[in-house]
This record gives structure tokens, C-alpha cells and sequence, in this order.
């Protein structure tokens, strides 16, 4: 009987380890994915202060001017809802801006023209940062032991946005 009820209770211990264990690792892949989006927010906003700098230092028509300013404007200021819509705003107005790059050539600086390339690279990279830290939640939270015993909690299920997608 004591063998009984001291391997029910060792069986306990190691089920109780491993929850927490796996809970732990959850809510670390959790913290893994705001971290990677709080970058990635911060680089995004540097690309949209880049845009606006290009506007006002470069000699671009009205038209361009207003579209460049207006997306990047949008991009920096809206709520997370609107965010995915006014991001791929942006990456279409800076396409634009760079395919019409032999009419416009002269009037972006070749530094500003430089740092808005090195921004994208870095885009690519948050971008794919994200994506990996948000696949990871998404994927061990599909785990039947994840949702029996409800190791995620009230923590939200971790979203992709339609502009990550995009090819900047």
C-alpha cells in the first residue's frame, strides 16, 4: 500500500514538473514574441521617419510628396488595428518612390536612399523574427497537453499582420 501511494505520489511530482516546466517555456516563447515585436515596431517607425525625411529633403512633386507624407504619417500614428493596412500603405508609396527612381534619382540623397535600404534589410529580418517567435507560440499551443490544462492562461493567441506578408 505505501508503494502504491509513493509512486502515485512520485508520478504526481514528475506531472507537476513537467507542467510547470512546460508553462514556463510557454509563457518565455510568450515574452519572445513581444520582445520581437516591440523591435520590429521600433524599426517600422524608424522606416516611416525615414519617409518623412526623404519628403521633406528631397525636390518631389506634389503628388508624391502628399502620398509619401500622408502614408508615413499614418503608418507612425495608427492603432494596432489599422497598423497591418497602413503599413502596406507605406511599403507601396516607398515601391513607388523607388520605381520611378530614374525620374526622381537626383532629388533623394544618396544617404537617405542608403539608410532606407539598410532599414528594409532590417524589416526583413524583424519581420522573419516575429513570424518564428509567433509560429512557435502557435504551434505549442496546438499541443494537446497545452490546451487540456490551459498552460497559455488568458494570454491572447499571437497574430500575424496581413503586412508581413508584404515583399518590401
Amino acid at each position: 500500500m505505501t508503494k502504491f501511494i509513493l509512486s502515485a505520489l512520485v508520478i504526481l511530482l514528475i506531472l507537476s514538473w513537467y507542467l510547470s516546466f512546460s508553462a514556463t517555456r510557454l509563457d518565455r516563447l510568450h515574452h519572445r514574441v513581444e520582445t520581437s515585436w516591440e523591435h520590429l515596431d521600433a524599426v517600422l517607425q524608424r522606416r516611416a521617419a525615414i519617409a518623412i525625411d526623404i519628403a521633406h529633403k528631397s525636390d518631389l512633386d506634389p503628388a508624391t510628396y502628399m502620398l509619401l507624407v500622408s502614408s508615413a504619417y499614418q503608418a507612425r500614428e495608427a492603432s494596432i488595428s489599422d497598423r497591418s493596412d497602413a503599413e502596406s500603405s507605406l511599403s507601396e508609396s516607398l515601391r513607388l518612390l523607388q520605381d520611378d527612381s530614374e525620374s526622381v534619382s537626383g532629388t533623394i540623397s544618396p544617404a537617405l536612399s542608403e539608410e532606407l535600404t539598410a532599414m528594409t534589410e532590417k524589416i526583413k529580418i524583424a519581420i522573419n523574427i516575429h513570424l518564428e517567435s509567433v509560429n512557435a507560440v502557435r504551434n505549442l499551443r496546438t499541443k494537446l497537453v497545452f490546451r487540456i490544462f490551459r498552460l497559455a492562461g488568458h494570454a491572447p493567441l499571437p497574430l500575424r499582420y496581413k503586412f508581413e506578408d508584404d515583399v518590401l
